[in-house]
């Protein structure tokens, strides 16, 4: 039977939907006073989500925006040690019909531990928000900080501009003594841009018109629409936090004539491992120390994605990298050479949490198969057979209504009942070469509420497994 108790540990399985968050939030990061910019937000404040036209790569269209920007404004917060309260108020102030007028926002990496109907995800814990109608997410974040962002959760409705960052500043980073700088200036969102609305981008090929860095790029064809510049001084250490706000592809990111020295990945701090190149995959967040050693100059900031035929010829898929003291004009810098490729293994938590459960495959408590494929007479993507179909009512809102077990939960098939404190593993193979298989390309899969721990990633087989932290 499914009590009100144990319905805290349901696995909701939809469009990679499922009950993620928690969140600390406070102002300034420890080495500087909270930003006064415009397009930044303290942790308490209003998001209004609009249509406006704008042109980030020099081609117009209608978009859905937080607060009117693309990127949507920078939300940063401070870890602290005690609960402290982070209300945000989203306001609905949509009227373009040509795309969705209701929405929600997901804080994509927040635990929402004992906050789950605040996460977010539209028909999953909460129905999406009317025009001119608002939803106050209030949560707390005791024991996160990083690089994480936001975006709605409503189809593919982030497609048309509403992603945004979020950052946790940690007062205590032990990592510290290995940069100067570290705010709103070193935050970089790298996006996939699309001059279509996204009610018109359901079927596939979903190919990117062009790619955005902190807002801005240019595409084939198109003018030489300015691009964004990220401003440093010689000599000085930046954290670099870099966002695959991505609908789709993944990027390679470099920067021409800079090594990157990663310490975190996905709010985790991690032990420094250099690198040259680094592939950020969709929603995917990394921060790398860049130090200003070169001669002051412009260098390329180069994200170039995994669709074929990409250059950079005319600042495609390109941003500026500019010294104090650069003349302002586009480099000249060339790529490479890469020696220092990135090695998903060689990344190692700096204070480890322990893994739950016996090492191994198949020796969690609870073993689950996630097998996806495409109907494509119904043009829907499923998983086990069932596609997920917008219940009537979010599932969230049926455990509180008095369901008694998963099997009353709606939409039929697309709910798995956890038990409680347990370790469960998931195993996903890739099936694009079985008939009926679910087609597509590399992509994270991603669990709301959980950290999860990769116990095999069978190559062979085009597979992963994850074992997650106790449920």
């Amino acid at each position: 039977m499914l009590t009100m108790r144990s319905a805290a540990h349901l696995l909701v399985l939809g469009l990679i939907n499922l009950c993620l968050v928690s969140a600390t939030a406070i102002g300034p990061q420890f080495r500087r006073a909270l930003s006064k910019k415009s397009n930044v937000l303290g942790p308490v404040s209003t998001v209004e989500v609009v249509n406006k036209v704008i042109a980030p790569d020099g081609f117009a269209r209608s978009t859905v925006l937080a607060g009117g920007t693309f990127p949507g404004p920078l939300i940063q917060a401070r870890k602290v040690l005690f609960m402290f309260s982070l209300p945000l108020n989203v306001t609905n102030l949509l009227n373009d019909t040509s795309m969705d007028i209701t929405t929600s926002i997901h804080w994509h990496g927040i635990y929402q531990h004992r906050s789950n109907w605040a996460d977010g995800t539209a028909w999953i814990t909460q129905c999406p928000i009317q025009p001119n109608g608002s939803f106050l997410h209030k949560f707390t974040v005791p024991d996160q900080a990083g690089t994480y962002w936001y975006h709605s959760h409503l189809s593919a409705q982030y497609c048309d501009g509403l992603r945004g960052p979020l950052v946790i500043y940690d007062p205590d980073d032990p990592l510290a003594d290995m940069y100067d700088v570290d705010d709103e200036s070193t935050v970089i969102v790298l996006a996939d841009w699309y001059h279509k609305a996204s009610p018109l981008l359901y079927n596939p090929p979903f190919t990117p018109d062009s790619t955005l860095i902190n807002g801005l790029g240019r595409y084939p064809g198109g003018p030489a629409s300015p691009l964004a510049v990220v401003n440093v001084t010689q000599g000085q250490r930046y954290r670099f936090r870099i966002i695959g706000a991505s609908c789709d592809p993944w990027f390679n990111f470099t920067i021409d004539g800079h090594n990157m020295t990663i310490i975190e990945a996905d709010g985790n701090e991690v032990e420094p491992v250099v690198v040259d190149s680094l592939p950020v995959f969709a929603a995917q967040r990394y921060s790398v120390v860049v130090t200003a050693d070169q001669p002051v100059g412009n260098f390329w900031i180069r994200a170039v994605s995994n669709f074929p035929n990409q250059t950079f010829d005319g600042g495609l898929n390109s941003a500026i990298l500019r010294y104090s003291g650069a003349p302002i004009e586009d480099p000249t810098t060339e790529p490479g050479p890469y020696v220092l490729p990135f090695d998903e293994s060689a990344l190692h938590p700096l204070h480890g949490s322990g893994v739950p459960g016996i090492p191994g495959v198949g020796n969690a408590d609870v073993n689950i198969n996630l097998v996806t494929g495409l109907d494509a007479a119904q043009g829907v993507y499923t998983v086990g057979g069932i596609p997920f179909v917008n219940p009537p009512l979010p599932v969230l809102l049926q455990i509180l209504s008095g369901a008694q077990n998963a099997t009353q939960l709606l939409p039929n098939g697309s709910v798995y009942e956890l038990p409680p404190n347990k370790t469960i593993e998931l195993s996903v193979p890739a099936t694009d070469l079985t008939p009926g298989g679910a087609l597509g390309g590399p992509h994270p899969m991603h669990l709301h509420g959980v950290c999860c721990i990769p116990t095999c990633s069978d190559v062979q087989n085009l597979s992963d497994r994850f074992i997650t932290a106790r449920i």
